[in-house]
């Protein structure tokens, strides 16, 4: 699977790029085709497609980790502001506790981000006016626990059990790579990451890693 992955994101990278290229220069030589009906269109689905070759190549890596000891505090705090920002302007509130004794873990620190992120964002797509998404992260023995929840929509019974399925998707718009990127990062750190769902109440996403995998 990950051999194939790679090769299809590899194929299709190329062209997609060419493709792109040519979209630009045709606008830099004709810019009145900007007023043409169906041109952002055109622009917006080869964005799109290059946003789904780089899920499909993130998903064939999302197991091989680039591991260095760093602070999983330090990096919590980090993904707490860049998120706090980005919903800023909404809402939508954000609370995150986040307990100080966590100290260096060994792993990948930018996958371990993107993990946080994804779970985060995912939260605010979930979220209804004036509800509230939470951070808390605590250190339990050896390991960390990083819970994200929100009291948004909710996921239903029936979708519980295969929304970390690869290319399975509930959105109207979305590949059905992201928690499947997430479970595969998670697992590789040899922690886990499970759900905890009620429909029109919220939605609970808790990882636990632990801190010498």
């Amino acid at each position: 699977m990950e051999h194939l992955l790679n090769k299809f994101a590899h194929e299709l990278r190329n062209p997609l790029t060419t493709l792109y290229s040519t979209v630009q220069l045709i606008e830099f030589q004709h810019p009145e085709v900007k007023n043409f009906k169906y041109w952002s269109n055109l622009s917006s689905d080869i964005e799109y497609m290059e946003q789904l070759v780089a899920q499909f190549s993130d998903f064939a890596k999302s197991e091989k980790l680039e591991k260095s000891t760093f602070s999983l505090l330090a990096l919590l705090e980090q993904v707490s502001l860049s998120f706090a920002a980005l919903i800023a302007h909404s809402d939508v509130d954000f609370t995150c506790k986040i307990d100080p004794s966590i100290h260096q873990i060994i792993g990948d620190k930018t996958k371990l981000q993107e993990v946080f992120l994804n779970l985060l964002k995912n939260a605010y797509e979930a979220a209804l006016p004036n509800n509230t998404i939470y951070l808390e992260a605590a250190l339990e023995n050896d390991c960390v626990q990083i819970l994200v929840r929100d009291t948004g929509c909710g996921i239903t019974e029936e979708q519980l059990p295969t929304i970390f399925d690869p290319f399975v998707t509930y959105k109207k718009e979305g590949s059905g790579l992201g928690l499947a990127i997430c479970s595969n990062i998670i697992k590789a750190h040899g922690g886990t990451i499970c759900v905890n769902s009620v429909t029109e109440e919220g939605t609970s996403f808790l990882v636990t890693i632990p801190t010498h995998p």
